[in-house]
């Protein structure tokens, strides 16, 4: 018998004052079974960093045709694709060519050092495609505040971000590979 996804819900709280942008939005996130709770953890950051009312969680893992969160225009169009991981030349292809911008939330010290070196040359020369590292330190203290109900602050500021959840408060500087 298949493993099910684990249902959380987390309140996310949004002061963006470099976008000026200030949501307060609940979101219900399901955890697939082959799902870390860093990759997991991380998809919640993914969309606090670029809160907008219409960004939305899509079916992530459960789909190849789909990124793990995206904008899409009110003709269908889609302005914001966004990629957890380390994804292959042909998949960062299909994103540049369907969005109008892509985000790659990349992780995984040695790995995605690695995948940097291997992609960079190709990843550059496109305008509409931008890669953050999110080193492994970050993930295990984004990890540490999982709880299956979670209120989450988020401030930005100046390019760093405070995240903010019970008594832990984690300072989040991304790492621009290419913007």
């Amino acid at each position: 018998m298949a493993q099910k996804a684990t249902i959380y819900k987390a309140h996310i709280n949004v002061a963006d004052m470099d976008r000026h942008v200030y949501l307060d939005v609940p979101h219900t996130v399901a955890c697939h079974p082959s799902e870390t709770h860093q990759r997991l953890m991380l998809r919640l950051l993914a969309w606090a960093l670029n809160a907008d009312e219409n960004l939305t969680f899509t079916k992530g893992m459960s789909s190849t045709d789909e990124p793990d969160l995206w904008t899409k225009s009110l003709s269908d169009e889609i302005e914001l694709w966004i990629d957890l991981g380390l994804p292959d030349e042909k998949r960062i292809r299909k994103a540049s060519n369907r969005a109008k911008k892509v985000i790659i939330f990349a992780y995984g010290n040695n790995a995605a050092t690695a995948w940097w070196q291997q992609n960079k040359s190709k990843i550059t020369q496109s305008d509409n495609i931008s890669v953050i590292y999110v080193n492994d330190e970050t993930l295990s203290q984004l990890e540490s505040i999982l709880a299956r109900t979670m209120q989450i602050q988020l401030t930005i500021e100046s390019e760093q971000a405070w995240l903010t959840s019970g008594e832990t408060s984690i300072t989040i500087t991304p790492e621009w590979w290419h913007r």
